[in-house]
């Protein structure tokens, strides 16, 4: 082996408990995380930014001490790995041992329905697919390239955003669209936040006291991304994402539902080209196109100064997470829980109480006082004796991944 690469590690920690490198690589970032999946919580990880833009950033965080930042060099995704590696070495994970890594990867089309082991035949499918995803899918594959050469000889799982929303039956994924359009570009719903929304679902489950299977869930994920899923038995029956995760709830910068003939209109009247009106969509839009933030938390604050366009834009976003709940609902049919996870829906106790205003014939309302007081990683803050419990859990999408990904490996994948 090159004495430039990682020593190949042993499949076990000194304790005995797998250990899993979790990795996701963004176009400019990597983050990344050592997980042992049978015990919740970090053992190491950090994220490392600006990749190829003069000097990068490394902020460090291993179990037991402080968080550490540091600046370094990192032209590339090759060598801003060779640091992650570097920073897992003097962690103690090189020497320890893994089982095998887990890499996130935005989309997997209709081809991949569940984690998957990766060969040459999956890298080149994930490259096919990028013409679903062309911002997600080639620094995804990136990471996983530069990965495989400096861990040759450890089981690498691909684990898609796409795939827990595979069990969608065709009345949720179709669009009514020329058929022509499904069968050669591919153009449905897909889904995303997939590792999210299951967690959650199976975390909430175990709050109900309840096997995955016996629940009947709505999970909304509120961060800067946000979506919705109708979750029944386990599986994923709707989701609010669709072809990309431009549709569905009102985001941080992405416009959510709009009529299609929107973008038309600005080509034709504004002389918009349609990459202006992609990027303005995705980039400029939603909470940030309405009153120039895309931060809640500045959101709130203004709203309290008596900001009429924040207090307009969180009634908005709030507005489109009732509708979907009550879409759900009846989707549905009935409802076990509804459940708030991501960064907005953990930690922003005002928004869940916009979110679920008015819904008391649904069988929702929330506990003012549990609302505010709700923290850790599962509160329960719906008002007793209601049809519908409401939960917070806080999302672990990284431990989720190492789970599949090191039952991809136990199972052959």
């Amino acid at each position: 082996m090159p004495a430039d690469r990682p020593a190949v590690p042993q499949p076990q920690g000194p304790g005995g408990e797998d250990r899993v490198l979790v990795v996701n690589s963004g176009s400019s970032s990597i983050k990344y995380r050592v997980v042992a999946p049978g015990v919740a919580g970090w053992l190491s990880g950090g994220v490392l930014e600006r990749i190829g833009e003069g000097t990068a950033r490394l902020t460090e965080r291993v179990e037991g001490a402080p968080e550490r930042v540091r600046e370094l060099a990192a032209t590339d995704h090759s060598e801003a790995f060779a640091q992650v590696a570097g920073a897992l070495r003097a962690a103690g994970v090189g020497g320890s041992g893994l089982a095998a890594i887990g890499h996130r990867v935005v989309h997997g089309g209709e081809r991949f329905r569940a984690p998957t082991r990766i060969d040459a035949s999956v890298v080149r499918a994930i490259r096919e697919l990028a013409i679903l995803a062309p911002l997600h899918n080639p620094p995804n594959l990136l990471g996983i390239e530069v990965c495989l050469d400096a861990f040759p000889d450890v089981p690498q799982v691909a684990v898609f955003d796409t795939a827990f929303h595979q069990t969608m039956p065709p009345r949720a994924f179709r669009y009514a669209v020329p058929e022509d359009w499904y069968r050669r570009f591919g153009v449905r719903r897909y889904g995303f936040h997939g590792s999210s929304h299951r967690y959650v679902a199976e975390r909430a489950a175990e709050a109900l006291g309840r096997a995955p299977a016996a629940c009947r869930l709505i999970t909304l994920h509120l961060g800067n991304g946000a979506s919705a899923a109708a979750i029944e038995r386990g599986r994923c029956v709707d989701t609010s994402m669709g072809l990309t995760p431009l549709e569905g709830l009102v985001m941080g910068t992405r416009s959510g539902d709009l009529d299609p003939a929107i973008p038309l209109h600005l080509q034709r009247v504004g002389g918009y080209t349609a990459a202006e009106v992609d990027a303005a969509l995705n980039g400029a839009a939603g909470l940030a196109g309405l009153c120039g933030t895309g931060d809640v938390r500045e959101l709130l604050a203004r709203e309290a100064a008596g900001d009429e366009r924040a207090a307009l834009a969180l009634e908005l976003y709030a507005y489109r997470i009732r509708k979907y709940v009550g879409a759900y609902s009846a989707v549905l049919g009935a409802v076990d829980a509804l459940v708030f996870t991501g960064g907005v829906g953990e930690n922003a106790p005002r928004v869940r109480a916009l979110a679920c205003a008015g819904l008391e014939r649904l069988g929702i309302a929330l506990d003012e006082r549990a609302n505010a007081a709700a923290a850790g990683e599962r509160s329960e803050i719906g008002r007793a004796g209601m049809p519908v419990r409401v939960l917070v859990v806080r999302t672990d999408e990284e431990l989720q991944i190492a789970r599949e990904a090191l039952a991809a490996v136990r199972t052959g994948g």
